[in-house]
């Protein structure tokens, strides 16, 4: 009787699901068709009487002046060179700003010129995906906002070719199957990774990864379930690309591990503005007073500059008191916020802390030119970042002549302080003991050695400049033009 009961009721929950699954494809198929006219509407036509190709960029932050806004702006002028009948496109949530203001800081901030006007589509609700709005599963909340922010900027422009530059899967099927584009996506980080999942796993106490959490074997279960289904939803999303460009071997291992799309995936190193540091004259040292050990990177927690501090504390204790010169630890960084500042004002008192106070000067949100007459200067460039995706700050270092000390993972493990023709080009280390005998080491070579260090760091870096970026992004670009 209870079988009976069961079958009874799945027949008609069965046809149920099949009615609602028939309209729900012809409702996306009617959307679908709805946009498709929509774009012919919108559509304009160029000089030559030809309707040109638009391309789409969507980067909701393409004003902030970053590394990632350096990849947009190279990319588009690669693009411009390249192709003749195109207009580009790029969604924006920067409406304090104008589009003229935007070209102006690309120039001003990156030297970089382009060819064509750009058209700006200036989205309004770019807060759906900041993350303050979501102080509790914050990867979903900021994804689901993703797409309604793609559903605006699918509404106000319907592109020919589609590229998420930021990050935000969630818009490609969006893209794809409801705007018929061709889709390709720059990742400079993945949204969610296997790391982030060892991390919850081990009930690891990181910035992402709250004590409260972590204190729990409830709570770090759950959290643990819900990222192992954010991650089956990332891969789904992520696998409907036609393109997928990474930027480093770290990116390209985890991306290829959730998404599953290696035919159509490949490593762009982004560009880095290495000219700019490769002017600066390499000299052997002279006799110095001083030694300065710099580190460049944005005030944030991920960044781990009390690492940093406490690492060169060590130091500073195995130093002879008499020893000669002195030793200073120069923090250069970027404050976004009054988050930033207060980090910075913690920061301050561990110095004070640790008695080193005197030691340790900061130096934040200083001209470009400052930062290459510090770089110029110093002698070990640190970087403490457990993995880091790419690293354009170890990259700057490494071009402007500073001896390299980066954390031992992510892209500077895989990347960048790698043997350059059999010769070393930097160092590696992973906790304050190891980052203060390494320090110590660097700094009881010989000016010579460290020259010969230096000398081959800079000869290394000439695979991250814009040129070898345009190359090797035009090429992965390729089938999303035939």
């Amino acid at each position: 009787a209870c079988f009976r009961l069961l079958y009874s009721l799945l027949i008609p929950a069965l046809f149920l699901s099949g009615i609602l699954c028939v309209c729900l494809f012809v409702l996306l198929w009617g959307i679908r068709l709805w946009i498709q006219q929509r774009k012919k509407q919108l559509a304009s036509v160029g000089k030559d009487g030809k309707q040109p190709l638009v391309i789409a960029f969507f980067h909701p932050y393409c004003n902030a002046g970053g590394g990632g806004e350096r990849v947009l702006w190279c990319a588009v002028r690669a693009l411009q060179k390249k192709y003749k009948n195109i207009s580009c496109v790029v969604y924006t949530g920067d409406r304090d700003v104008t589009g003229e203001d935007i070209i102006a800081g690309a120039l001003r901030r990156f030297n970089i010129k382009l060819s064509h006007p750009v058209k700006f589509v200036f989205l309004e609700k770019r807060y759906l995906v900041e993350a303050a709005l979501y102080p509790y599963f914050t990867l979903l909340g900021q994804s689901l906002g993703s797409v309604l922010l793609g559903w605006e900027a699918l509404l106000k422009c319907v592109p020919d070719v589609y590229i998420d530059s930021m990050g935000y899967a969630f818009t490609l099927p969006l893209f794809k199957y409801l705007g018929d584009c061709r889709v390709g996506c720059y990742v400079h980080y993945p949204t969610i990774s296997t790391d982030m999942l060892s991390v919850v796993k081990n009930q690891d106490t990181r910035f992402n990864n709250a004590a409260f959490i972590t204190n729990s074997p409830l709570f770090s279960k759950f959290k643990l379930v819900y990222y192992y289904l954010f991650a089956f939803l990332y891969g789904l999303v992520g696998s409907c690309s036609d393109v997928v460009m990474v930027n480093s071997s770290w990116t390209l291992n985890h991306i290829l591990s959730l998404w599953r799309a290696a035919a159509c995936t490949s490593i762009v190193y982004p560009p880095c503005d290495v000219q700019a540091f490769l002017d600066i004259p390499l000299e052997e040292e002279k006799s110095v007073t001083e030694y300065s050990v710099v580190s460049v990177s944005q005030f944030r927690p991920e960044k781990d500059h009390p690492l940093q501090i406490r690492a060169f504390a060590k130091l500073l204790e195995k130093k002879r008191p008499a020893q000669q010169p002195h030793l200073k630890l120069i923090l250069i960084g970027g404050c976004r916020n009054q988050q930033d500042e207060e980090r910075v004002n913690n920061l301050r008192r561990l110095c004070e802390e640790l008695g080193v106070g005197e030691d340790v000067t900061f130096r934040i949100n200083i001209p470009f030119e400052e930062l290459k007459q510090q770089l110029a200067k110093a002698t070990i460039g640190l970087h403490t970042m457990w993995n880091e995706h790419f690293g354009i700050g170890v990259v700057e270092c490494m071009a402007a002549g500073t001896v390299i000390l980066a954390h031992n993972s992510g892209g500077p493990k895989l990347d960048i302080v790698v043997p350059y023709e059999g010769h070393i080009t930097g160092f590696l280390a992973e906790n304050e003991d190891s980052y203060a005998e390494t320090m110590a080491y660097i700094l009881s070579l010989s000016p010579e050695q460290r020259l010969e260090i230096r000398e081959n760091a800079r000869q290394s870096v000439h695979r991250f400049s814009d040129r070898h970026f345009e190359e090797t992004f035009l090429l992965s670009v390729e089938p999303l033009f035939k």
